[in-house]
């Protein structure tokens, strides 16, 4: 009877150690290379975590915080704000600004948040660290990805963009077309024609916009990092991130994938399904009524996707 107690006192201590400690709201500090990101935790249902990453380069997590609500009874949401960003350090030097140091930023949160098993999301140019983080790290922790009108290879964006111009009326055509040719993006005429695009493309939602309460005191978009990393705007890319292109490794990612996107999204609908050919275990879902903002745009549509995929995986 001693070693039988004994033994199930070890055995419920082995279940103990390995247990994942349930994360809980908090916000905080994380040491990286070049200086420290910042992070928060919303929710705690009892739902594996899921990581959200921005859209930039230089964006910011709090204009989305407020959507992601709908998800926190199902489990804790995290944001971070990656280096140059938000709420996060700004060095301010280049030689950081490169996509591994990124993907390095994702593995410092997990290990200081002790994850064993959470949910990816990368919306946009944070759908470039996250299948960097998928084809260059050990995806073991990860049990599913989500690419949200990503950033997969500049080729690939760049095809979609001339489509999405061709839409356009002609005059607002002939515009960008115009000064993209003579490499001046400061004209009056141009930034308009570029205000069309991302009214079209971007966010479709009217009015004026509503100021996001958690972005009260947080710094706004670092147009460095983004003209630098990218270009002048999001249909021309210029920076460093122009030969980016990890579409041809899609096919190594073995986690169920779900591919999401604005019906009027930057990234179109048929690319999103191109990508899911690319990857075994994937699902695509196109949000109605949205563009590239889908949080903005179609927020209910779009979170309910995200929880119909979530349930799904963790119930397999």
């Amino acid at each position: 009877m001693r070693l039988h107690f004994i033994a199930l006192v070890g055995i419920m201590a082995i279940a103990i150690i390995g247990c994942e400690k349930p994360l809980q709201p908090h916000e905080g500090y994380v040491q990286v290379t070049g200086g420290k990101i910042w992070y928060k935790v919303i929710g705690n249902g009892p739902g594996k975590p899921l990581m959200v990453m921005h859209g930039g380069p230089g964006g910011r997590s709090c204009g989305s915080i407020e959507a992601y609500q709908a998800l926190a009874n199902d489990r804790p949401i995290i944001f971070f704000d990656q280096l140059e960003s938000g709420m996060s350090d700004h060095p301010n030097d280049t030689s950081l600004w490169k996509v591994p140091y990124f993907v390095e930023q994702v593995e410092a949160l997990r290990k200081e948040l002790n994850l064993k098993s959470f949910h990816l999301l990368g919306s946009s140019w944070g759908g470039s660290i996250a299948v960097e983080y998928m084809v260059t790290k050990n995806t073991d922790a990860i049990t599913s990805v989500i690419f949200a009108g990503p950033l997969i290879g500049t080729p690939q964006w760049m095809k979609d963009s001339k489509v999405l111009i061709s839409r356009l009326s002609q005059p607002v055509q002939d515009t960008i077309n115009k000064y993209e040719a003579l490499g001046d993006y400061t004209s009056p005429a141009y930034k308009a024609a570029t205000d069309t695009f991302n009214i079209t493309f971007g966010s479709r939602k009217k009015g004026p916009r509503t100021p996001a309460p958690d972005c009260e005191g947080v710094p706004g978009s670092n147009r460095a990092i983004y003209n630098y990393m990218w270009g002048p705007t999001e249909f021309n890319a210029t920076g460093t991130l122009r030969d980016f292109d990890r579409v041809a490794d899609l096919p190594t990612i073995t986690k169920p994938t779900l591919f999401i996107g604005g019906e009027y999204d930057e990234v179109l609908p048929e690319t999103l399904y191109y990508y899911q050919t690319l990857v075994p275990d994937s699902k695509v879902a196109i949000v109605p009524n949205a563009g590239h903002a889908k949080t903005r745009d179609n927020p209910e549509d779009y979170m309910r996707s995200l929880r119909e995929f979530l349930v799904e995986v963790e119930s397999r």
